[in-house]
């Protein structure tokens, strides 16, 4: 593995990398000091490089681990499929959809697994989420959000990322691709909103997102998003999913809590799902109790991304089909995207195949 972008995601692939059997780090890059911090962690055993495509030709990996800010995405993962690797690369695939339709086409060409870090697919408590949604009946009303309260590296992390993309195509494209799981159905419309917060960003982006879906079943969806050292810490922590059969929500009393919106240990935490059932006895009063579901495997951040790295390995291996993943991961961009463009034109913006 050839792991390029040591931040946050990419150290946390990098140890998973370190750890489990299968794979073997060859070689860690970065632009910054980020590389030589973890390889620091990491024992100081790793080859450290600057440059990506000299650290390509120098270590000739297997596959390469990008988890670089988006505006690269597209370019080191077609480059890494025409040098014979297989890839693994962070969210979002790329920074506009006909750039992550360029990808996925590399990777065919190429024949080599391309693997998309939708880091929820692999958390049981999010499947189990999606999985007791889809029992509520349709139309579902699907609310969700996750403002973050940014202040030292992580808001520099957080401007960085607004070089290029807004926080409702950086984030939305979890929840989106969560909402298109429980609904199994085609959103149709989508409207959004936005505001400029700070001028700390580009005079054309946004820090404050909130999009809304229109599914054709009758589903629909919002989510928002917002970045930066002024963002209120008061709910910023809402995953919840109603429908005529009832609700389900999930209950984060600790990762809720002030304080914890910029952790992202704290981001995939679930704790416990509450069951609201919406029957009726004769006497018009609920005639069954909420459930509370506490799942005893709840992985923390570094198990799921150990659990990613896994599936990488096993389809590679296996030589499992990652077509739908691919189309999926491609959909939600193109959604988020469109969501985005509702922001900057303030018209309902219509999907089409």
């Amino acid at each position: 593995m050839l792991v390029v972008g040591c931040g946050n995601m990419g150290a946390s692939h990098a140890t998973a990398y370190h750890t489990l059997d299968g794979f073997e780090i060859c070689g860690l890059v970065s632009t910054g000091k980020s590389k030589e911090v973890l390889n620091d962690r990491l024992g100081g055993v790793y080859q450290l490089y600057t440059d990506f495509y000299e650290a390509l030709a120098a270590t000739k990996p297997d596959a390469v681990c990008i988890s670089t800010y988006p505006d690269t995405h597209e370019e080191y993962a077609v480059k890494a499929f025409e040098s014979g690797c297989h890839v693994f690369i962070e969210k979002p695939l790329a920074d506009t959809v006909e750039g992550a339709r360029r990808v996925a086409e590399a990777a065919e060409k190429a024949r080599k697994k391309l693997l998309i870090g939708y880091i929820l697919r692999y958390h049981p408590s999010w499947e189990k989420f999606i999985e007791l949604s889809q029992g509520m009946g349709k139309p579902l009303v699907m609310r969700m959000n996750l403002n973050q309260q940014s202040s030292g590296s992580k808001w520099t992390v957080h401007k960085n990322l607004m070089k290029s993309l807004s926080p409702i195509v950086d984030c939305a494209v979890h929840y989106i691709d969560v909402m298109c799981q429980m609904t199994r159905s085609k959103p149709v419309q989508v409207y959004a909103i936005g505001a400029r917060l700070t001028d700390e960003i580009p005079h054309w982006n946004y820090n404050y997102g909130q999009l809304q879906i229109r599914f054709d079943d009758g589903s629909v969806g919002w989510y928002e998003a917002g970045w930066g050292p002024m963002v209120s810490e008061t709910a910023f922590f809402i995953k919840d999913v109603f429908g005529p059969k009832g609700a389900v929500s999930i209950v984060a009393k600790n990762a809720s809590k002030a304080g914890q919106s910029d952790s992202i240990e704290a981001h995939s935490k679930t704790e416990s799902l509450k069951v609201h059932h919406a029957d009726l006895n004769d006497e018009g009063v609920f005639s069954k109790p909420d459930e509370w579901i506490d799942l005893t495997d709840e992985p923390d951040h570094q198990e799921l991304c150990n659990r990613e790295q896994r599936y990488f390995l096993k389809s590679i291996i296996e030589d499992l089909d990652l077509t739908n993943p691919t189309l999926d991961a491609i959909n939600s961009l193109k959604i988020a995207f469109a969501c985005d463009e509702s922001v900057k034109t303030g018209k309902v913006v219509l999907l089409k195949d």
